[in-house]
């Protein structure tokens, strides 16, 4: 696989290749495909990335009293 892709400041260039197994694609909306920094690095891995998601923000615990 080769992922091109511009990030406002230059452009990139990444190659991947599965030893095993394949690569699973999200779907084409509108002619874009959608990933999360997490989805892609899992996708990337050659990991099924849907399960994967952005960390969540904990709030701190409020201060006793």
């Amino acid at each position: 696989m080769k992922l091109v892709f511009w990030d406002e400041t230059s452009l990139c260039l990444s190659a991947k290749r599965l030893e095993d197994g394949i690569f699973r694609w999200p779907k084409i909306e509108d002619g874009v495909m959608r990933l999360s920094g997490a989805q892609l690095s899992a996708l990337l891995e050659g990991l099924d990335w849907r399960p994967v998601h952005e960390a969540r923000e904990t709030p701190a615990p409020a201060q006793p009293g």
